[in-house]
């Protein structure tokens, strides 16, 4: 039977729920249980995937094309759990199905309220989830924090399925912050005390207390906050700052976390395996080496729009442990050779990741063009992989002013265009190429002989994609096109056999990447620098 497993917020939002809650499910596997993750986010939304990337960060791609919360990530690169559409479960999405049903006259005439039609479908999405699964445990975090009007129907869903479900057979975990003040050198309780008593005012109270803070809770605080929040002193967890977000299972298996939740759940406590990621750690804590790598986007000023591209780059680094130090490149300040050339003084490699719209354009082509005439590691991703066949057919073929017809309908090189399925496609949201598909890559490439096979499955997420009608001529020319769809009519991966390292994807391969097993592109981009480094 399921374990399940609520993780709601409090007195702040970004605490970390969704690491806890990624965390928390990295030692329950350790421990041979299998584990799944829900993220419900209140916002009404649909899905992110029309968000603005400054507002909510990245969109993480799943395998079965849904378009989710970043988090999902996170719980991904922890468990090793492919996830999908009912892992992520929003307002919009909630709401959406309940007005469907009513619409079709599936209530019967029924006045449509928040409880418990709202409320009902939310569990539904708990039971889904189960039923697809099947895992002895599911984690379900609440987005942002107890109190928001737009969480109440969550709150309240999880009230109501904890009673159904028994006790022994679902708990709920709160997290909160524990301030420091440094003019009295204490850190205090009371945000934690009033959220966990305005989590009771909607009938739940918490079984375990995982506080998020600076310094060490002192034994009198510890023992404060089991007894005004009614929980055991052992359920008072300590969630210190770390230097990475790796470290913290380690940190909650000191505290015994794990134990404690089989505990309550009435599950034996078995020994977690945590060679392979203690390990992991200790790499991470002591690199060999320090590699500067260049994320070159429009979206620096939140480095959340790529954080699964700073974390591959990371599992990269891990793996031959070196210390992968990030710099964020503004394209839009990249508007000449002279700009490119002093943001490239300080960097080994560069990554253009993707994007939409034409704003940063210009100072994406102008960094490729660098990095591919002075033999800088380079990997494009996605609009990366666009933006290099553009400067490709512009600089080196002699195509003035090709484009994408995204950027330029009238382009005379339109060698970038919309996809065929895409023409007719109305609205924007879930209506991209969306999850994972099969690629053929090409022998004796370099990145058929970094993947080791012949045939793989990436995650996409795009509407544009290389003109087949350009290809014959663009290869002609020298770019190797080392990575196609089954059809053949798909670029997947462009490369430039005679650079070091100078590989573009039409796909996004960095929600595949995992701390214990990089994505092979972006092992590729760092053994390269470490390549050329000697």
């Amino acid at each position: 039977m399921t374990k399940f497993i609520f993780i709601t917020g409090g007195v702040v939002s970004s605490l970390g729920k969704g690491i806890l809650a990624a965390s928390l499910g990295r030692l329950l596997r350790a421990r041979g249980f299998s584990v799944t993750n829900q993220k419900f986010d209140p916002y009404i939304n649909v899905d992110p995937g029309t968000m603005s990337p400054f507002q909510h960060g990245e969109v993480f791609v799943t395998d079965d094309g849904a378009e989710t919360d970043l988090d999902l990530g996170h719980y991904e690169r922890f468990t090793g759990t492919n996830l999908g559409q009912i892992n992520n479960v929003t307002s919009g999405s909630v709401y959406q199905t309940v007005i469907n049903k009513e619409r079709r006259g599936d209530y019967l005439g029924a006045t449509v309220q928040v409880i418990p039609h709202i409320t009902n479908e939310i569990k539904s999405r708990i039971i889904k989830a189960q039923k697809q699964f099947k895992s002895d445990f599911q984690i379900v975090e609440i987005g942002g924090t107890v109190g928001d009007i737009e969480s109440l129907p969550f709150i309240e869903a999880i009230r109501q399925f904890k009673t159904e479900a028994g006790i022994g057979n679902a708990i709920s975990i709160h997290c909160t912050l524990l301030p420091y003040l440094p003019t009295s050198g204490e850190l205090k309780t009371k945000p934690s005390q009033h959220s966990v008593n305005v989590l009771r005012s909607y009938g739940i109270q918490p079984e375990i207390l995982v506080c998020r803070t600076s310094k060490p809770i002192p034994k009198t605080e510890r023992e404060k906050l089991a007894l005004f929040c009614s929980v055991p002193k052992e359920a008072v967890i300590e969630c210190r700052d770390m230097k990475s977000i790796y470290e913290v299972p380690l940190a909650l298996e000191d505290q015994n976390l794990a134990g404690v939740v089989l505990e309550m759940l009435h599950l034996q406590n078995k020994k977690g395996d945590l060679k392979s990621w203690t390990s992991l750690v200790e790499k991470i804590k002591n690199p060999k080496r320090k590699i500067k790598v260049g994320i070159a986007g429009k979206y620096t000023k939140l480095s959340d729009a790529y954080i699964s591209v700073v974390e591959s780059l990371k599992h990269a680094g891990y793996a031959d442990s070196a210390a992968i130090d990030v710099k964020w490149i503004n394209t839009e300040d990249c508007l000449d050779e002279k700009s490119c050339k002093e943001q490239f003084k300080d960097i080994q490699a560069v990554v253009v990741p993707g994007g939409f719209g034409v704003r940063g354009i210009k100072g994406k082509l102008n960094v490729i063009r660098y990095a591919r005439e002075n033999n800088i590691p380079f990997l494009g991703l996605c609009l990366g992989l666009q933006c290099t066949v553009i400067e490709y057919a512009r600089d080196v073929l002699g195509m003035k002013d090709a484009n994408s017809t995204e950027f330029d309908e009238n382009t005379p090189h339109p060698v970038i265009d919309l996809m065929i399925e895409q023409k007719n496609v109305q609205g924007y949201g879930g209506t991209m190429r969306l999850g994972a598909y099969d690629c053929h890559l090409r022998k004796g490439t370099k990145a058929q002989k970094a993947y080791g096979a012949n045939k793989i499955s990436e995650r996409h997420r795009h509407r544009y994609e290389v003109n087949t009608e350009y290809l014959s001529q663009l290869e002609a020319g020298g770019l190797v096109f080392s990575g196609m769809s089954p059809d053949g009519m798909l670029a997947e991966i462009v490369e430039l056999p005679e650079l070091d390292w100078f590989v573009a994807s039409q796909f996004h391969p960095e929600f595949k990447s995992r701390p214990e097993c990089p994505h092979p592109l972006f092992k590729g981009l760092i053994d390269a620098v470490i390549k050329q480094s000697k």
